[in-house]
């Protein structure tokens, strides 16, 4: 299965989501599409609000976990800048996908809800209520991508997984 979404065509650091933005052809390639900038807002502004706070959520992550090894946030100075600038385009080492995960060892294998985590049939641990890995292959299931289901606190778990998954435990969690 070809991998289908948003972002880098390389990426090690995967998120996987059941929906489509309702823009551009978004709604039926089979391709994975970097994102240019300025993209993102586009797409915020055609699709609303939900969309704004998977970007914006998405961003917050990857600058809490502020980690090189998996991907760079050096050159932006808030988690905004990062979204705007690097998020999803070519070289970034994100995407946002619509298909649901081939796991490798050597990726970051991210799914946004409990429902859709379900639907996929993985063989996983739930941790809590909010989340579950299936560590051999590097998956972690967090709550979606919103402010209210994926909070501030939530998001230092859901750090810390991904520290854990990846090998990267000896970090501190900053910049939420």
């Amino acid at each position: 299965m070809i991998e289908t979404g948003l972002g880098d065509i390389n990426a090690h650091f995967k998120v996987y989501i059941a929906n489509r933005p309702n823009f551009a052809d978004f709604q039926t390639t089979a391709k994975l599409t970097p994102l240019g900038r300025g993209e993102l807002d586009a797409i915020g502004k055609a699709c609303g609000n939900g969309w704004r706070k998977v970007f914006n959520v998405y961003a917050k992550v990857l600058f809490a976990l502020n980690c090189e090894d998996l991907v760079s946030v050096k050159k932006a100075t808030t988690w905004q800048e990062f979204r705007d600038k690097y998020l999803l385009q070519a070289g970034s080492n994100t995407s946002l996908l619509f298909t649901p995960p081939q796991l490798s060892n050597d990726d970051i294998h991210i799914v946004m809800g409990k429902t859709y985590a379900k639907s996929l049939g993985l063989p996983l641990q739930w941790i809590n209520d909010d989340f579950a890995i299936a560590p051999k292959a590097k998956l972690i299931v967090c709550p979606y991508f919103d402010y209210r289901q994926l909070s501030n606190i939530k998001i230092v778990t859901l750090v810390e997984l991904i520290r854990q998954q990846s090998g990267n435990h000896n970090k501190t969690t900053e910049h939420l």
